[in-house]
């Protein structure tokens, strides 16, 4: 293939220094929060053994596809979400500044959840929340009362919230390949060693065997009810960061040349390798709690975060060299939550570099200053907790999914799109990609997940979710799903500040040709 030069607007884009930097990075980025508290219950909750069948299902057919898909997007147009789009076609801007929007709203709560691991870290060396880690977590440590909304700070969450933006910002700044990539390069070794160390100090414990069974152990029955399946393909999405911008807006860094079909099976099976580990880990963990507490394992697996905030510190109270667990797992949710995060911010950071032509400095100080001072008004207080759990189901189920269904369609069908990206990816594929790929985002993919939001919104339509007041779900669940829909439309309609910024970059031919917009290969 012919070498191919970078213009000075992808140079000051910034970019990778190698592949390797990028799946380090796109692992990062995928493994985070969702594989350790949130994977785990989720496979219990949702039939235990049984649940890996809707997983994979997720995984192949909607995952791994809408990960090549957004590969796609962002290395043939190089550009951000919203610029990538307008480059494939003017009038779908919008589906680029909706996935920012979301990107947006996930990183003001996400940000809260690793202050709280980080406390529980040093927590966890002295075993701060006591005989009590429930009334501790919510009433010691959160001070949270009855669900509302109120202004009263919570300085045990305040101070590590504003850490966790200073180092985040301090990353973005740093830029690309001297922030994010070397991050990346580095936490993601260091989470794999630690975790792993986790799993094995686990596995030993007593009663290690009787949670690995109730994990496992398959409820075939539960294949049947739909919830089921709409659990699966939320945390698919969720967790792998598709559909929502950060693999579009990663992929615009790689190289040309890079092989990005190989890379996408690289990162969708390393995920997924580390969910499975988690799970191995936790309740092997639960298991031993159950059996120090007399009781079967469902009664001390917890969902939610409680799962990661009150289950976990009961059992390292009570396990031999408890502090070194606690510490190796709360430090672990903190690294993988930050490259996360990381990735989450930087969609918004790109995109509003892309749109104003400013420096990745000035960028990042707007994007960043407005996201803390909201996250630390609704986060670090009283009512933080309420207001993260309802902004987080909403956000997942009408968010990541709905604006997953609509770029599908939208790509697919109304731009008819799918022969040009495969022809793109092809272009440096291990694995060719054919009709097979072109049939399961066109088709297969927005069908199921179509399915699956129907029966989503007739369940939270049906009944208030967690009983929580209408207004709440109203205003921050609902509307924040609304709000980010609106936001992206009207973000398309402001003027670019380059002229020339929605030119098409092209992409190369074996024979130094560049093939443009709308033309085959």
């Amino acid at each position: 293939m012919a070498t191919q030069t970078t213009s000075p607007t992808e140079k000051s884009r910034g970019a990778f220094s190698s592949r390797k930097v990028f799946i380090f990075a796109a692992i990062g980025s995928a493994v985070g929060l969702g594989n350790i508290w949130r994977f785990p219950y989720v496979a219990y909750e949702n039939g235990g053994g049984a649940f890996m069948i809707p997983y994979l299902v997720a995984l192949l057919t909607a995952g791994i596809p809408f990960l090549f898909l957004d590969y796609a997007l962002g290395h043939r147009f190089r550009g951000s979400a919203p610029l990538s789009f307008a480059r494939l076609r003017r009038g779908a801007e919008g589906l680029g500044w909706w996935q920012v929007g979301i990107c947006f709203l996930i990183a003001v709560y996400y940000a809260a959840v690793i202050a709280w691991a980080l406390r529980y870290t040093f927590f966890s060396i002295d075993k701060a929340w006591g005989s009590d880690p429930n009334g501790y977590f919510f009433g010691d440590f959160l001070q949270a009362g009855d669900p509302g909304v109120t202004v009263d700070v919570v300085p045990g969450v305040l101070i590590p919230l504003i850490l966790v933006w200073l180092v985040l910002i301090v990353v973005l700044v740093l830029g690309v390949q001297k922030g994010i990539g070397a991050t990346a390069a580095i936490f993601i070794p260091i989470l794999i060693l630690a975790f792993g160390a986790l799993v094995v100090r686990s596995l030993f414990l007593p009663g290690a065997a009787e949670g690995l069974n109730a994990l496992f152990t398959p409820n075939w029955g539960a294949l049947n009810e739909p919830g089921v399946w709409v659990a699966a393909f939320g945390q698919i999405f969720f967790s792998l960061s598709i559909g929502f911008g950060i693999m579009i807006t990663y992929a615009s860094y790689v190289d040309r040349d890079t092989d990005m079909v190989g890379s996408g099976l690289v990162v969708g099976f390393a995920n997924s390798g580390f969910e499975l580990l988690a799970g191995i880990g936790v309740f092997a963990a639960l298991g031993f709690m159950a059996q120090a507490s007399g009781v079967a394992v469902g009664d001390v697996a917890e969902s939610g975060i409680g799962l990661a905030f009150v289950a976990f510190p009961a059992i390292i109270s009570e396990a031999p060299a408890g502090a070194l667990i606690g510490v190796l797992f709360f430090g672990s949710l903190v690294i993988a939550g930050l490259t996360s995060l990381i990735s989450v911010i930087e969609v918004v950071v790109s995109a509003v570099r892309d749109k104003f032509e400013l420096t990745r400095v000035t960028a990042t100080l707007v994007v960043s200053i407005p996201a803390t001072v909201i996250s630390l008004v609704l986060f670090a207080t009283t009512s933080g907790v309420y207001v993260l759990d309802i902004v987080d189901h909403f956000i997942n189920q009408f968010g990541i999914l709905l604006v997953a269904v609509v770029s599908m369609f939208v790509v697919a069908w109304v731009l008819r799109a799918t022969p040009l990206l495969a022809d793109h990816l092809n272009l440096t594929a291990s694995v060719p990609i054919g009709l097979w790929w072109r049939a399961l985002v066109m088709v297969i993919t927005p069908l199921a997940l179509a399915v699956v939001l129907v029966d989503a919104f007739r369940t939270d339509v049906q009944d208030a979710y967690e009983g929580y007041p209408g207004w709440m779900l109203g205003v921050f669940g609902w509307g924040g799903a609304a709000a980010v829909i609106v936001f992206g439309f009207l973000a398309a309609m402001i003027p670019w500040a380059r002229s020339n910024a929605l030119e098409d970059p092209g992409y190369p031919l074996p024979s130094g040709r560049h093939v443009q917009k709308g033309e085959q290969a």
